[in-house]
């Protein structure tokens, strides 16, 4: 066994990593770009290496420097977890070349499985069944659109080279096609270094069966049953679980020794998944869709029902050893299922999120398991994945494993930014997820019926009270009679003083809500010590709440509150702040409204539609900007001429104008100002 790993990754798998480095006794090294200096996984490795600045390309991704922070730090081998360099076969050359053991498969295998059309030929031939489609190599755009034009539509665009989702574009009509190509080759180019591209019919209500393997240098492969991964979202997977709920005895036999033909048709070595697509309709029918050569972000659910740390395995079978287990030793116990804890807003779009973790409460509990990147103090900004962590719950069957994951995501607290747990707490109740009656496209289905929870006056006063005990408001002494002399929260004469407050709730796209609080006595805020959150007490409620500081402005402070199913920044307004809110409002009534795009989040511009100029039509694509690995289309607000006012490249930070378009009117009267005197 390896003495020293080191580990090219981030966030929650390289801290999974770590953990059982640390149970085998293998000394631990991590990588770090700048933005990662304070990261989790740096602070729990022995020891950690910087390799370049924030973006991937010049860090994670930076072959020469994970190499080089190998060499120096002694280690024998290298985990590539999953992404990044996990199923770059230039990386694995690099590292036979510099006598490092790359904890994965041989060249081989990562060159025909890691090319989803090498994939689909290569297993043609050994006759799985495959999904129609089109995947010859290095065709243009052109050469894809003709040949497409035999389809039928909807089809599917897919990344040879890529996974997670990532580049995949529907398409319903033929005329569409071009713009989907377009945008799937830059997504692809940036993700994975290659743009090639292959066109699949697009099969409406699939689900999404995928099957571990493990394999040694011995001859000896296994699998270890299947996971259900039919809940997506614009095809990334979002809840996983295992066994699927779908498979009978009879096709989960068969679906497990066609994972196990595929890993030996190209002498796997390592741990690897093999993907499915099974009818709904009809279960026992199942078509090869592409291997992962690498450890899977969904490998927990796995874990928790056979017993067996997969990531041990891997390094047990790169260091030459044999496997330990047979197929008759693998054995199920009970249900798992994951859900991903992503930073993104669902009420805006699942647009991403940024910000500092002012607050972390991360669950527990039997059958509970968490595999996080998070800490207090982290800063999620966009060069990676929006991914932050993992919530497994595990019980003895289906339904009490739902109902553990249920609990621990209304357990998980995260303040600084918003993050996705209120809505994959609404999909774990759902009434067909709770059945089983699933398939890849039913989040899109049900996202317009989604209703989240909105703050109300009792919210509101929670935050009222914790942002005056923050400027030192004397709340317990409310009632005191006498004069209050002029004070922050308004002038009382010869009356009870009781602080005001205006309470607002704002949300981008959404009217939202404004609260008046008056702390007159009757309500309270106490510290629970046993959770770390809040009890509030109120006339009409009591309930535990969780609390935070955000920043403090002239215009009020924001606070992040959080209470069942309810994460929400709020931003209170003692009398002074009211006064500039009031002012700053009135200054914006003041000056010229102009229809302008700003940009949601910090990003690259990667596509501008009409030049500078041309006349649009409202929702028509004027910019489109590419963050956390997504790309964010920004369309017209109205009907005009496009003022464009960033190139494809450019840097651009949360808020900055992108784009704005001047109405026919506005047009008319700038460059024709008599015009307006005469129709007066």
């Amino acid at each position: 066994m390896f003495s020293t790993v080191l580990v090219a990754n981030r966030g929650e798998i390289a801290c999974r990593i770590i953990r059982t480095l640390h149970r085998l006794g293998i000394s631990s090294v991590a990588i770090y770009s700048e933005a990662d200096a304070v990261a989790q996984h740096v602070a729990m490795a022995d020891s950690a290496i910087r390799v370049g600045p924030a973006p991937a390309t010049e860090s994670y991704l930076n072959i020469e420097a994970v190499i080089t922070a190998a060499q120096q730090a002694g280690a024998e081998a290298i985990h590539p977890g999953y992404g990044f360099l996990a199923e770059n076969v230039t990386f694995a050359r690099a590292c036979a070349t510099a006598g490092i053991t790359f904890i994965g498969p041989r060249e081989h295998a990562l060159e025909v499985m890691g090319d989803k059309i090498r994939s689909k030929n290569h297993v043609a031939q050994a006759g799985v069944p495959l999904v129609e489609g089109i995947s010859e190599p290095d065709l243009t755009d052109e050469q894809l659109i003709e040949a497409a034009s035999q389809m039928s539509f909807p089809v599917l665009i897919k990344p040879s080279a890529g996974g997670g989702g990532k580049g995949m574009h529907v398409v319903e009509k033929s005329e569409e096609l071009a713009q989907g190509l377009a945008a799937a080759r830059r997504v692809a180019a940036a993700s994975f270094g290659d743009d090639t591209l292959l066109i699949e019919q697009l099969i409406r209500s699939p689900r999404h069966i995928e099957v571990q393997v493990l394999a040694d240098g011995h001859g000896n492969i296994i699998h270890l049953g299947e996971r259900e991964c039919s809940l997506q979202r614009r095809h990334q997977k979002i809840i996983e679980e295992a066994p699927s709920a779908l498979l009978d005895e009879a096709t989960r036999e068969r679906i497990g020794q066609a994972a196990i033909d595929t890993a030996r048709s190209v002498q796997y070595l390592g741990v690897g998944t093999v993907e499915f697509l099974v009818s709904d309709e009809s279960p026992n029918t199942f078509h090869f869709m592409e291997m992962n050569t690498r450890l899977q972000v969904e490998h927990p659910v796995t874990e928790q029902v056979t017993g067996i740390d997969i990531v041990e395995q891997q390094l047990r079978i790169a260091a030459g050893e044999p496997l330990g287990i047979k197929q008759d030793d693998v054995t199920f116990t009970g249900h798992s299922i994951e859900a991903r804890i992503y930073a993104e807003d669902p009420e805006s779009g699942f647009m991403p999120s940024t910000g500092t973790i002012l607050r972390l409460c991360e669950p527990a509990g039997t059958g509970i398991r968490v595999d996080s990147g998070m800490a207090d103090g982290l800063v999620v900004g966009t060069d990676y994945d929006p991914m932050l962590a993992k919530i497994i719950a595990t019980g003895a069957d289906r339904e009490q494993a739902l109902a553990r994951l249920h609990q621990a995501l209304g357990e998980t607290v995260v303040h600084g930014l918003t993050t996705n747990t209120a809505y994959l707490q609404q999909l774990t109740a759902d009434p067909d997820v709770q059945a089983g009656r699933m398939d890849t496209t039913m989040i899109e289905r049900k996202l317009p019926e989604l209703k989240f929870p909105v703050p109300t006056q009792s919210h509101a006063m929670a935050a009222a009270l914790f942002a005056a005990q923050l400027d030192g408001v004397d709340v317990l002494e409310t009632h005191a009679v006498g004069p209050a002399g002029w004070r922050r929260d308004g002038w009382r004469h010869s009356t009870p003083h009781h602080p005001a407050f205006h309470v607002i709730w704002e949300r981008p796209g959404y009217t939202g809500e404004s609260f008046d609080v008056v702390i007159d006595g009757q309500s309270t805020l106490r510290p629970n010590r046993n959770s770390g959150g809040y009890l509030l007490r109120t006339p009409e409620a009591s309930f535990e709440v969780h609390l935070s500081a955000g920043n403090h402005t002239r215009q009020g402070r924001h606070v992040w509150v959080t209470a069942g199913a309810l994460t929400a920044q709020l931003t209170v307004l003692d009398q002074e702040a009211q006064t500039h809110r009031q002012l700053a409002e009135i200054e914006a009534e003041l000056a010229e409204a102009k229809p302008e795009v700003i940009a949601p989040m910090p990003g690259t511009v990667v596509a501008i539609g009409p030049d500078s100029g041309h006349e649009v039509s409202a929702g028509q694509m004027l910019v489109t900007i590419e963050a956390m690995k997504m790309e964010h289309r920004l369309n017209a607000p109205t009907d005009g001429t496009a003022r464009i006012q960033v190139a494809v490249g450019d840097h651009v930070s949360l808020g900055q104008v992108l784009a704005a378009v001047e109405a026919e009117a506005m047009m008319t009267s700038a460059e024709n100002p008599d015009d307006s005197k005469d129709q007066l």
